[in-house]
């Protein structure tokens, strides 16, 4: 795919991989200061580094390679199955999975085990990377998840996450004493703008976010708290109750640098999930078990 771009005369005088990285959102910076030094970013026919100040008129062009989507493998993982039948799979998913694969994680994420399961019954509409996935929680975040086996399935669950219509609570452990015993925050999110692995509250490019969390217990120095979700933007309860000045115990990410206890990323665990069946048209709700990560917390955080 071959991209050509001029530069404007307010852009004059930026460094070129600041430039493109801010008119071609989707591409990161740090991949084109590697398609710079490879030689692949031209201004007016002329290979630039990434460190060469653009000129009013400059011709930037470059070229990326069309990517080639690898072949993901089932893999016979043990999988936490808390209900299944022939339309949905909801799984209790554990700390340290990856959900769909994704550059760095093609083997021993959700998919790969979902496909073992599964065999041929996934739905196809995130294609081949993320068959039955209607949506996702991180990495190190525990709890309960729905797949989709089939396209009908998918399309119901999908309308109902749009319409924000499908229970979605969790539990978390965040820093300092929460006052209210409930709030809800509401602030869009968005990517950061100078770091694009993390997201953060974003008034201009940012979507509409709502998180509604209430105390469930106070602990000396640290809140336990239920979060209901509104909408499900990346990062989400992680964002807003960072903005509160309450980060998750043990996000490094947006909370502090050094975590008190030996963790494995954030405290945050996805407990309930509600939703409408495809098929039947009952309202059906799971639950899935706080970890016993999270339970001996619970019982040795000062003032338990």
């Amino acid at each position: 795919m071959k991209k050509e771009i001029f530069v404007t005369e307010e852009a004059s005088g930026d460094r070129v991989d600041k430039f493109l990285s801010e008119q071609c959102e989707e591409y990161s910076r740090s991949f084109l200061q590697k398609l710079m030094k490879s030689g692949g970013v031209f201004a007016d026919g002329r290979p630039v580094k990434a460190s060469y100040r653009v000129s009013e008129g400059d011709r930037l062009t470059f070229e990326v390679p069309e990517a080639v989507e690898p072949e993901i493998l089932a893999e016979n993982i043990p999988l936490d199955i808390l209900y299944e039948d022939r339309d949905v799979i909801l799984v209790n998913k554990p700390k340290g999975m990856v959900v769909h694969p994704a550059a760095g994680h093609y083997t021993g994420t959700l998919v790969n085990a979902l496909m073992y399961h599964c065999r041929e019954d996934l739905s196809g509409i995130n294609g081949v990377l993320r068959p039955g996935i209607v949506h996702r929680i991180d990495m190190d975040t525990t709890g309960v998840l729905i797949a989709c086996k089939n396209d009908q399935a998918h399309n119901s669950i999908a309308a109902q996450l749009k319409e924000h219509s499908i229970t979605r609570r969790y539990q978390a452990i965040v820093h300092g004493v929460v006052k209210e015993d409930e709030g809800v925050v509401d602030a869009p999110i968005g990517r950061h703008p100078q770091d694009r692995k993390k997201m953060c509250i974003n008034h201009q490019n940012g979507k509409s976010a709502v998180t509604h969390y209430r105390v469930l217990k106070r602990f000396s120095g640290f809140t336990h708290i239920e979060c209901r979700l509104e909408t499900g933007r990346t990062h989400q309860i992680r964002v807003h109750m960072a903005s509160l000045g309450h980060p998750l115990l043990g996000d490094l990410v947006y909370g502090p640098a050094r975590c008190p206890y030996k963790l494995q990323g954030q405290t945050l665990h996805a407990g309930i999930l509600g939703f409408i069946h495809p098929t039947t048209g009952a309202y059906m709700e799971f639950t899935a078990p706080l970890p016993e990560y999270f339970k001996h917390l619970l019982e040795v955080l000062p003032g338990a």
